[in-house]
């Protein structure tokens, strides 16, 4: 299907999702309310049109009255708004708060100056990616960091196990789990001028990868300056979503093509989670007590006069693989390293050089020899190229598999990301892709697809 017709796929299904009836369903939804965790927003979302679905036991928008393809676009030109409260935020403290997280993750974490942060990676013995997550050093006895909700209980296990044995041996360090506070996201070109009317701060003077504690709209906040959307996105429960609502009568490879305009629905992605996502944007992570954040969003929203719109899963993962970035569960998981998929840049100089976190030794060996696999961008002809679909060189030879694929709505064509064998990633060469058993043309690229937009320093 090509993307013009996919595009209008989109939009009839957007048409037909509109005319749902609500009580049906209701009736039909496999998973009761009762069943699913409900963020402060949850009202929220539905009286703005909100299509709910089950996502890491949560319920959760995967789009409201626009489109995805809109609502991707949207977030481009104007901005969005994204509900991440799902995600599992949480403080370090103590003296030795910095030492211990060393041991777990690859960034040099003391070598950040507070109140600065980055993106880094839970590793495993093997030098495996156990998850990534967003690190914030607000002093030198206090990180605080958000975990994926997919991967909570998994990681919090992870962190546990470790810290007992840390603390067995004198270390002081302590956690705490901030459950009493929402997660927002304000993402896209006017999330600055936006969100300066609602606190004194001078926001221009904090850049990406910066944290502040702030008043925001009267209510005391955690604020990170992002390109990137935290969450988990359980695809099965997307589908079933989708054809548990008036859409009988399209096939379930149509249904395929048209969830996230063709990204990732194979049986793969239908067994995994996902994890950190990305727009590419300037934006902002807002962690605000619970019960301010129905108050922040509303007020966000008024500011915008209407150009912010609140925007759902679907959209965000248009943009987070436009933005060429890692999807844990797809492009990332517990027998990838850091190296092999593009985020060597996330492993500090000191810890190259020192080592001293779990699969250290894997890790160093790649950086020093290079990786026998790298993750790649493409651009595609034909049908959107999803998880596991095959990558071979023009004489056949199979070089790796997609891990993530879809319909751009910026570049109106498909792109995608897998991992070839070394020597086949420079972007030009090309490469043949198979989608339902035909091959298709395909050309490695430089990521990102759209360019990112970071605040920084000029």
């Amino acid at each position: 299907m090509r993307g013009g017709n996919l595009w209008q796929l989109g939009q009839s299904i957007t048409r037909r999702l509109a005319q749902a009836d609500k009580k049906a369903i209701t009736r039909r939804s496999f998973a009761s309310e009762a069943e699913l965790k409900k963020t402060a927003l949850y009202d929220f979302h539905v009286a703005h049109g909100g299509k709910m679905v089950p996502f890491a036991g949560w319920g959760m928008p995967i789009q409201y009255k626009d489109s995805i393809m809109d609502s991707t676009l949207n977030c481009r030109e104007n901005g969005g708004l994204f509900d991440v409260s799902h995600m599992c935020g949480l403080s370090l403290k103590g003296k030795d708060c910095i030492p211990f997280l060393e041991k777990l993750v690859v960034a040099d974490v003391a070598g950040l100056t507070p109140l600065t942060g980055s993106l880094t990676v839970f590793t495993n013995e093997k030098g495996g990616a156990i998850d990534d997550s967003v690190i914030t050093k607000v002093t030198d006895d206090h990180i605080y960091l958000v975990v994926n909700a997919g991967c909570r209980d998994k990681d919090l296990a992870h962190i546990e196990e470790h810290m007992k044995a840390f603390k067995a041996k004198g270390g002081d360090v302590s956690w705490h789990i901030h459950d009493e506070r929402s997660l927002l996201a304000l993402q896209g070109p006017l999330a600055a001028p936006v969100l300066q009317h609602l606190t004194k701060e001078d926001l221009s003077k904090i850049y990406f990868g910066e944290f502040r504690m702030l008043d925001i709209n009267g209510a005391h906040c955690f604020l990170t300056r992002t390109g990137y959307v935290a969450y988990m996105l359980s695809l099965v429960d997307v589908l079933t979503w989708f054809l548990t609502n008036e859409l009988y009568a399209l096939s379930t490879r149509l249904l395929a093509e048209a969830v996230t305009f063709g990204a990732r629905l194979s049986s793969h992605d239908l067994e995994n989670n996902g994890s950190i996502e990305y727009t590419g944007e300037d934006g902002f992570e807002i962690s605000v007590p619970s019960e301010n954040a129905l108050d922040l969003a509303k007020a966000i929203l008024e500011k915008s006069e209407g150009k912010v719109r609140l925007t759902g899963l679907g959209a965000r993962d248009s943009l987070r693989l436009e933005a060429g970035l890692c999807l844990y569960g797809n492009d990332m998981e517990q027998h990838i390293t850091p190296v092999e998929a593009g985020l060597t840049w996330a492993i500090g100089k000191r810890r190259r050089a020192e080592g001293g976190f779990l699969g250290a030794e894997v890790i160093l060996k790649q950086i020093e020899t290079g990786p026998s696999i790298r993750r790649v961008g493409f651009f595609s002809s034909g049908p959107p190229a999803r998880s596991h679909s095959e990558i071979q060189d023009e004489k056949g030879t199979t070089l790796g598999e997609v891990t993530s694929g879809g319909f751009s709505p910026c570049l109106k064509k498909n792109i995608a990301m897998g991992y070839v064998k070394s020597g086949s990633h420079k972007a030009g060469t090309k490469v043949k892709i198979v989608v339902r058993g035909k091959l298709y043309d395909g050309n490695v690229t430089k990521m990102p697809f759209v360019p990112t937009k970071y605040y920084k320093p000029s």
